[in-house]
């Protein structure tokens, strides 16, 4: 049973081959973070099967799942990415993407044969992958007066969060990670240290 704060996703890329009526599907699973990462890839292997009739996707970021996106690519409306998306909800993963490359073998497959056969590869694609859990983690960025170091070092050894920056100056700045459960706790215990101040980083960001 998954926690409310782990999800799946794959380690590394996988690929395989489904063939159906000489149609060849090449499937590729990649991990991703990020739309700029898809929108690489996509390019990528856009060019790599420049030659190829089709090539389809699907893909799923985040934690809570919700952002996603299926693309047929020229194929009859949802005969290939909806199949592809589905696969993923199949297996649970996220910060995924899925493409299969379509060379047309000369026989038509028909709607419900696509169907079928974009499901086949991007599933065969993701057997091929190793399926890892990651937890979801939350930043916490705060300043503090010298003399308190000590008060939140020991915190922070107690509480293994990881440190992601650091600076010691006249006021020192530190921001830390930790998985989203175990934030309040350290949160908590943060705000009791006499001079510390959390810093909302959504703030000024915009120019």
């Amino acid at each position: 049973m998954q926690q409310g704060d782990t999800y799946k996703t794959i380690e590394g890329i996988s690929e395989s081959i489904y063939t159906e009526k000489r149609s060849k599907f090449i499937a590729i699973a990649l991990p991703v973070r990020t739309l700029g990462e898809i929108k690489t890839y996509l390019e990528e292997y856009q060019k790599k099967y420049y030659d190829a009739r089709h090539v389809c996707y699907a893909y799923m970021l985040g934690a809570e799942r919700k952002d996603f996106r299926a693309n047929d690519n020229g194929e009859p409306s949802g005969t290939a990415g909806r199949p592809i998306l589905g696969q993923i909800n199949s297996f649970g993963l996220t910060d995924i993407l899925v493409i299969v490359v379509r060379y047309f073998g000369g026989i038509k497959l028909g709607t419900s044969g696509l169907i079928v056969a974009y499901k086949t590869a991007a599933a065969q694609a993701l057997e091929e992958a190793v399926v890892i859990e990651k937890t979801v983690d939350e930043d916490v960025s705060f300043a503090f007066e010298y003399p308190f170091m000590n008060d939140v070092m020991r915190i922070v050894k107690e509480e293994e969060p990881e440190i992601l920056e650091q600076s010691y100056d006249m006021d020192c700045l530190m921001k830390l990670r930790i998985r989203k459960s175990s934030m309040p706790k350290l949160r908590a215990r943060l705000e009791k240290v006499e001079t510390l101040r959390f810093i909302d980083e959504n703030i000024d960001t915009e120019i």
